[in-house]
């Protein structure tokens, strides 16, 4: 179990915390590496969610496709409007800061929270690899592509908090902080050693619904304003196409 907690704590602080770090050391009043990064960091995750999330999610094994779609359809619907009044109630609490602080905060707690099933696959993976005496192979491959895909979310999460007031150093341990409930979802998952397909594919769902409540209702926005440009949308389109590859290759 220690090895388990090690490896995903990597490759969920680690990763998260590595994306942090580099976005700190950009300049604040970069407005259009700001977009980029945003748009390419959006890319990445709706690659994430389409072809690894809800993927797994709409697998077979959680009853027939009409029936997993349903179960996928409901879980994005409530990931989406458990974040969305997340959204709301940190701006009735914060006024003081722009958008892009609350895209943010958002994107940090989007991530923290799909952090926990991502860290359940890999407890799973784990377990299931050390029963038939694999040795953790596959446990040790799903931590590097979570822990890679990790680096530019951690990246999507400090940027906006920097340039919305938060301070580098702050920021950066905030990041490598939404990468903890990782650990826990581990834990979880390597206990019980299997998971039931609904369990996987309602938790999946859900953080797939909180995902794209942060793209497409804060990040997005927030880069369109920061620069109108065609450039940012490519940097959205190469973001994809990078997530495809983490996911498959």
């Amino acid at each position: 179990m220690g090895e388990v907690l090690l490896v995903t704590a990597a490759a969920g602080a680690g990763g998260t915390g590595l994306g942090g770090l580099l976005a700190c050391l950009l300049r604040r009043d970069s407005s259009r590496l700001v977009s980029l990064l945003l748009n390419f960091a959006a890319g990445v995750m709706t690659a994430v969610v389409c072809f690894d999330l809800l993927a797994d999610a709409v697998l077979p094994g959680s009853g027939g496709v009409g029936g997993r779609v349903a179960l996928a359809a409901l879980g994005i619907l409530a990931g989406y409007g458990a974040t969305g009044s997340l959204n709301a109630v940190i701006v009735r609490r914060d006024r003081r800061h722009g958008g892009l602080f609350l895209a943010g905060v958002i994107m940090a707690a989007a991530i923290a929270l799909h952090n926990v099933p991502e860290g359940m696959v890999i407890g799973v993976s784990f377990a299931r690899a050390e029963a038939a005496l694999h040795l953790g192979g596959s446990g040790w491959v799903m931590a590097a592509v979570i822990g890679l895909h990790n680096v530019p979310e951690g990246m999507a999460v400090a940027v906006p908090l920097v340039s919305g007031g938060m301070g580098r150093a702050r920021a950066a341990l905030a990041t490598a902080a939404t990468g903890l409930p990782t650990v826990l979802g581990a834990a979880l998952g390597y206990s019980l050693g299997t998971m039931g397909p609904v369990m996987l594919a309602a938790a999946m769902s859900f953080a797939s619904g909180a995902m794209l409540y942060v793209v497409f209702g804060e990040l997005l926005p927030e880069a369109a304003r920061l620069w109108e440009s065609h450039l940012p949308a490519l940097a959205a389109v190469v973001g994809m196409i990078v997530g495809m590859m983490i996911v498959y290759l």
